[in-house]
């Protein structure tokens, strides 16, 4: 049963690496969690190598300049490893005539790959970053556009698997959403990104590379998401630190608290075992 802890200094001492979800734990989208980030200073102040893993479908210089935006600082972490920077790599393998399906400020994740941006009609590979208006729109919405690749057996490559994220106090749908919808449909989706292995192989080359060799089992996760920090940290064998206070939190919340017997039954529900569980990181 994951023990809940008040203080992230209570656990550092076991871990030589720490890999961190930004979203939900670092920030809202909106506003940053300072004790969050005060929290991954102190434990590279011990020596814990940072690296922060996140489905964001942008590359990492990107996301560091959204957190400065944002107010998290570059001490708070040593590396960044987004969903975007691994699924380069299923662009770059894929069909060349590309449909970027997502706000022009992601279109950085097909430059320099040897792909064409061509519309809907003539694309063989799709890539979907998100909605064109995520404070609007809906899956659903898409139906058409979709089923229309689907008859042409044309793959969704899927650079956030996010189902929702929070966005200041709204919860906001990401492309996580759309590739599961096309799946319904009967469309081929490819991910690379959370809980898929690619990103995890790619945040343990990051934190050996700035920290040298060390076991999993010295390795620490810290996700608030179920479906992709949960599952892919548990997955790849990590220790986990549940946050949740995070976008399930209206499911054990009474009274403005985490109820604990409520999160336990939670947990057990999702097959969910993360060894520690705190509110927020502090």
């Amino acid at each position: 049963m994951a023990k809940r802890i008040e203080s992230f200094a209570e656990i550092t001492s076991q871990y030589d690496a720490v890999f961190c979800d930004v979203w939900g734990v670092l920030h809202n989208g909106i506003d940053p969690f300072p004790k969050a980030a005060a929290a991954l200073e102190a434990a590279r102040a011990e020596g814990l190598t940072v690296v922060l893993i996140t489905n964001s479908p942008r590359l990492a210089p990107q996301v560091v300049d959204q957190l400065r935006q944002i107010g998290i600082q570059d001490s708070a972490y040593d590396r960044i490893v987004t969903s975007g920077d691994v699924t380069r790599g299923l662009i770059a393998e894929g069909p060349k005539k590309v449909f970027l399906l997502g706000p022009e400020r992601d279109r950085a994740i097909v430059e320099g790959l040897g792909v064409e941006r061509v519309d809907a009609k003539e694309a063989e590979s799709l890539v979907c970053t998100g909605f064109f208006d995520d404070e609007t729109e809906k899956p659903e919405d898409y139906t058409e556009m979709l089923k229309d690749f689907q008859a042409r057996n044309v793959p969704m490559i899927c650079a956030n698997p996010d189902l929702v994220v929070e966005r200041g106090h709204r919860i906001i749908p990401c492309a996580g959403a759309m590739a599961a919808y096309y799946h319904q449909l009967g469309g081929e989706t490819r991910i690379a990104g959370k809980p898929h292995t690619p990103i995890y192989d790619a945040v343990l080359a990051a934190a050996r590379e700035a920290h040298g060799d060390f076991p999993k089992s010295r390795i620490l996760a810290i996700g608030d998401g179920m479906p992709t920090d949960v599952r892919g940290a548990l997955d790849y064998g990590l220790d986990l630190l549940y946050i949740s206070g995070g976008i399930h939190a209206k499911e054990y919340t009474l009274n403005g608290e985490p109820d604990e017997a409520i999160l336990h039954a939670f947990l057990e529900r999702e097959r969910a075992t993360p060894k520690w569980w705190m509110p927020r990181l502090a």
